[in-house]
């Protein structure tokens, strides 16, 4: 966009077109839109943008209003057209295209009078700018539909991962009573018979001794068999999180986790809620395309931290600033007796959270 804008304004810059403004004048109005146009995008509050978006277009009007033959200079007005939907609504675009527009009337007819050539020039350009104003729109839409998709994957993702974690608290329940009431059971017997034979004879005794090796033999099927389930139960937090750190939309995810990481279930769901909240917020308000996520047990006390970081836009530091999500992943770490940190202001990248839980 910044090279349109270069390209159509070229010839007043190179002095090829005559100008109202003395010609470094001129060129500092231009900069001045450049500036404006790049802020209106960068700015951090929608305040900012909006100021932005109206120096832009005012500059690009007297741009356009003191340039003698403008030719495609008229394309500035396009693009502050087209850049007014990623700050405003879509009624107020359309404001400004008609405002352009009737501009644009009013400077050809102080320089030409009413004309066929006046009356289509502007109906061109008002085409343009509709045709503009339109597929930034539908742009825009789609981003947001396909933000609201990774959305809607990440909360889909975070709940089979956390029912995967609830799965295994039942599978261990459930091999407790299979430990209690089968192999219990065969252990009960295994000793009857083992009492049994030490008061029997050496025939008697044999017998009881051979019973007691089949129930022995038994008893270490079922074991290797619990073992085996134990073994291939529910995935770790590793499992659990990958999945939501994928193919997210126009956002690249970097996790690190400890390997020796040993989590009960609790504090599992809390990473999980809390990568899957970060993850969150990160795709609908810090407008960042990296994302940093560490996760670290302490090898001495077993603490757990969590420290997370984008290069996105940041935001308010305070806690009475935090919106619903991020208030919720700090009552969850004080609920579990630690405590969770936000900084908006982290230098050339975004928004931070660092939560620590202690150990199991």
């Amino acid at each position: 966009m910044l090279v349109v804008a270069v390209v159509v304004a070229s010839p007043g810059l190179l002095g090829f077109i005559e100008t109202g403004l003395a010609r470094p004048l001129w060129i500092a109005v231009y900069a001045v839109f450049l500036v404006a146009v790049f802020f209106t995008f960068a700015a951090t509050t929608r305040f900012l943008a909006h100021v932005a978006l109206a120096v832009a277009v005012l500059s690009s009007w007297v741009l356009v209003a003191t340039a003698f033959n403008a030719g495609l200079l008229h394309i500035l007005l396009v693009l502050t057209a087209a850049i007014s939907v990623y700050v405003v609504p879509i009624w107020a675009s359309g404001i400004l295209v008609v405002l352009n527009s009737v501009f644009l009337a009013v400077v050809g007819w102080n320089i030409t009078g009413f004309s066929l050539d006046l009356t289509l020039g502007v109906g061109f350009y008002l085409l343009i700018q509709c045709a503009t104003v339109l597929s930034s729109f539908a742009l825009l839409r789609e981003q947001q539909l396909r933000r609201e998709l990774a959305t809607a994957h990440l909360d889909l993702q975070a709940a089979s991962a956390l029912l995967a974690v609830g799965a295994r608290s039942s599978e261990r329940l459930r091999i407790s009573r299979d430990l209690h009431d089968a192999i219990g059971h065969q252990l009960t017997v295994l000793n009857l018979e083992l009492e049994a034979a030490k008061h029997r004879d050496a025939d008697d005794a044999r017998r009881h001794v051979e019973r007691a090796s089949t129930l022995a033999k038994a008893l270490l099927g079922d074991v290797r068999d619990t073992v085996g389930r134990v073994r291939s139960e529910a995935p770790t937090l590793a499992a659990a999180l990958e999945p939501l750190v994928q193919n997210l939309p126009g956002l690249d995810v970097h996790l690190e986790l400890d390997p020796r990481l040993q989590l009960d279930e609790e504090r599992t769901e809390a990473l999980v809620r809390t990568v899957q909240e970060i993850l969150t917020n990160t795709l609908k308000h810090a407008g960042a395309r990296r994302s940093w996520i560490t996760i670290r047990q302490d090898p001495e006390d077993g603490r757990v931290t969590l420290s997370a970081v984008d290069d996105g836009r940041g935001a308010p530091r305070r806690a009475t600033d935090l919106g619903q999500g991020l208030q919720g992943i700090a009552e969850r770490f004080e609920a579990l007796g630690g405590r969770a940190r936000f900084d908006g202001t982290t230098g050339d990248r975004g928004f931070r959270v660092t939560t620590e839980v202690p150990a199991p």
